[in-house]
């Protein structure tokens, strides 16, 4: 059986913000055992001119609850970027869980020729479905996931490849 659109997207997200939200738990504890407070994870980034931890989340949520409504063609849900706690990014995850969970497989299962324009500024870019989810959504979506791994690694919470791939 051929590897569908929906099990390209939808399983890998998940996984992946289990993992996330393991990862963070490891931070809190991290943090509550008095190594940093928890304001210098959040605010922490790996270079100058590179975005903090909390954004690094916040746009893997956005880009994969963006990536998901727009194959399925329907609306993506906003979300306002004010997490400025751990317990708020975890909040932030669930709430993408959810709505990827919502979206049926059937509606993304077919959207590999689906035209997807994404406005970016002035600039438009245009993608089919397929080309869209496997080298825009889904590499965006990991170097987020990483860069908000590697940040937490750099600041001491004891993190491994294991924590990053979570339960396979």
């Amino acid at each position: 059986m051929p590897l569908s659109m929906y099990q390209a997207s939808a399983p890998i997200f998940l996984r992946q913000f289990a993992a996330l939200t393991a990862i963070i738990g490891k931070a809190e504890v991290f943090a509550k055992a008095g190594e940093l407070d928890e304001a210098s994870f959040i605010d922490a980034r790996l270079a100058p001119d590179m975005l903090n931890f909390a954004k690094q989340v916040q746009i893997a949520s956005d880009g994969s609850k963006g990536g998901m409504a727009r194959l399925a063609g329907i609306e993506s849900p906003a979300f306002a970027d004010t997490e400025t706690t751990f317990l708020e990014l975890k909040e932030r995850i669930t709430k993408t869980v959810a709505f990827i969970e919502s979206v049926p497989a059937a509606s993304i299962d077919g959207s590999e020729e689906r035209e997807i324009v994404l406005k970016i500024a002035e600039n438009e870019m245009k993608f089919t479905g397929q080309h869209y989810l496997l080298h825009f959504v889904l590499p965006n979506f990991f170097f987020h996931v990483t860069t908000a791994y590697a940040i937490l690694r750099h600041k001491g919470v004891e993190l491994g490849k294991r924590d990053f791939l979570g339960g396979i």
